[in-house]
């Protein structure tokens, strides 16, 4: 099979402009055009007024080696790479302690699916419900301010990735592929095709319902076990090995390997870990607003005439600047058509993140518009930036009236330092609801003073961005974990054999698609150090 990348072709393309278009790149006859599939399909839209799509193509020809002779010196035709994901061993006989992975977030579903593939008969520990009572509590909280601190945006099966864009594209170094994997896995467990080959695949919070559910059904299907509603209160270290797993309520399970797929909003297991000398760091992450717009002004700054294109669908952006200051503010987690959501994990705090479902078809776009704070920032032990965050959280909470409505500002009232007594022609879209007011006192000065010079900046790349009515809603904290767990070469917590810190949580991930793959990579961890599993070539098929 061949690759060919880079061909472009105008948005109202047909499949024979496709088919011509490969015959022309190949210079080959209608007959030796076997078939081909889209490996990859994006989107230009550098010049308004020509904006393109570029294929990246695996083409089948019984001409492949004469045309890799003839186009030698061609670098957007090759030959096709192989991404099929070959297992690195497997149990032929049950284990007498299974593996246990905590959490079942895109790393730990991935981590409990590679495990369970490979034989291995996983138990998986969440300590919220499973994805549909989960958005139940999860969408009373919105609606009916009912908060559970076990079952929300942060805890539950899935992860806090559920409640999001539902993203799946990364932009991690992947030599084996195994982005390839997960998406498949998506696939197989519900999601639409598309996915394997749009440039920004996306799925949306209602169809990644059903594809959790999906993982779960064939982790199950395997041998694997998931206990819901049971959390990890303790581990049971001997000689600074894994003997077993502490539950809340004092059940224990034996076990030599746990995968640590917590997610970066469990705080009380970070404590747990600091009180167990588990090695920990502090790490950067960052802090800032979710800023709204018309999803309409955002489609007319990036595609002009073609603003609406079905096509092209509602336009997203990605920004940056570098402040007089030092920080740096960028956008983060865009949500084209989507809504601003309530993400606390704790009670008495606000937190705000970003979600769209499948369809993107709400009014507003919206972002974080976050700055890069660091240990700096935060000084103190390794669990230092959880106060940090939680500081702001706190803040927010008494700002938006001490009932989790979130305080809110105008773009313009925020930029020229005024408070914000009603809205524009932006409605708000975060609920429980927000509370218009004063934002420069929700964040440290030099995070409100950098994003004071960010988003001008910003309107020079997205025309409309500063537009006077754009709501700013406060605050965006968990931006991604705020420690390290510190592994070894070997996947392993520093110091303690058996314990393997994996996905977002650990600091190792950002995001669905390399959580998963996270995961993925800590299950072979896991598979190389147990004996009793028999290690596969991963170079034969």
């Amino acid at each position: 099979m061949l690759r060919i990348t880079q061909v472009r072709l105008p948005i109202n393309h047909s499949e024979s402009m496709l088919r011509d278009a490969i015959l022309t790149r190949l210079d080959i006859r209608t007959q030796h055009l076997e078939g081909y599939t889209i490996f990859r399909r994006s989107i230009d839209a550098r010049r308004q007024n020509r904006i393109t799509f570029i294929y990246t193509l695996d083409v089948n020809s019984p001409k492949e080696d004469e045309i890799l002779a003839r186009l030698a010196g061609d670098p957007n035709v090759s030959r096709a790479p192989d991404t099929l994901y070959r297992f690195i061993a497997r149990v032929r006989s049950p284990l007498r302690e299974r593996p246990v992975v905590v959490g079942t977030g895109p790393c730990g579903l991935f981590a409990g699916l590679l495990l369970a593939q490979m034989g291995f008969r996983p138990i998986l520990l969440e300590r919220g419900k499973t994805v549909r009572e989960r958005t139940t509590d999860t969408f009373r909280f919105w609606r009916k301010r009912v908060f559970n601190p076990e079952s929300n945006v942060q805890f539950g099966e899935g992860g806090a990735g559920t409640f999001s864009d539902g993203k799946l594209y990364t932009q991690i170094r992947d030599p084996r592929h195994l982005v390839r994997k997960v998406l498949t896995e998506f696939v197989a467990a519900g999601a639409p095709p598309e996915i394997l080959y749009v440039g920004k695949p996306h799925i949306g919070t209602f169809r990644l319902v059903k594809v959790v559910e999906g993982l779960r059904k064939a982790i199950l299907s395997l041998g694997g076990e998931i206990r819901f509603q049971t959390r990890l209160r303790d581990l049971d270290l001997q000689d600074r090995m894994v003997r077993g797993v502490i539950l809340d309520g004092g059940g224990r399970i034996p076990c030599n390997h746990v995968i640590l797929a917590i997610g970066h909003s469990a705080r009380d297991t970070f404590e747990m870990l600091a009180d167990r000398c588990v090695t920990l760091m502090p790490k950067p992450f960052s802090v800032g607003f979710r800023i709204e717009h018309p999803q309409a002004l955002i489609d007319q700054a990036r595609y002009g005439r073609q603003a609406g294109h079905p096509l092209l669908g509602p336009a997203d952006y990605k920004l940056v600047h570098h402040c007089q200051n030092g920080r740096s503010v960028y956008s983060f987690c865009m949500c084209p058509g989507g809504t601003v959501v309530a993400a606390t994990s704790e009670p008495g705090c606000v937190v705000t993140n970003g979600m769209s479902q499948y369809s993107r078809n709400e009014p507003n776009a919206n972002s974080a518009v976050v700055v890069g704070v660091t240990p700096d920032d935060f000084p103190g032990g390794p669990l230092s930036g959880i106060a940090f965050q939680r500081q702001w959280e706190q803040r927010a909470f008494a700002l938006g009236g001490n009932n989790y409505d979130a305080p809110a500002q105008l773009v313009g009232d925020f930029l020229a330092d005024r408070p914000s007594t009603g809205i524009g022609v932006v409605a708000p879209s975060y609920r429980p609801g927000v509370r218009m007011s004063d934002l420069k006192n929700s964040l440290p000065d030099y995070a409100i003073a950098a994003l004071r010079e960010a988003i001008p900046a910003f309107d020079k790349k997205i025309r409309g961005f500063a537009l006077e009515d754009a709501v700013l809603t406060g605050v965006e904290t968990r931006t991604s974990s705020p420690l390290w767990i510190v592994r070894d070469k070997d996947g392993q917590s520093t110091g303690i054999q058996g314990l393997f810190p994996a996905g977002e949580g650990a600091g190792y991930a950002g995001g669905i698609v390399s959580s998963a793959v996270d995961g993925i990579l800590a299950a072979e961890a896991v598979a190389r150090s147990i004996p009793e599993a028999e290690q596969l070539d991963i170079g034969r098929s």
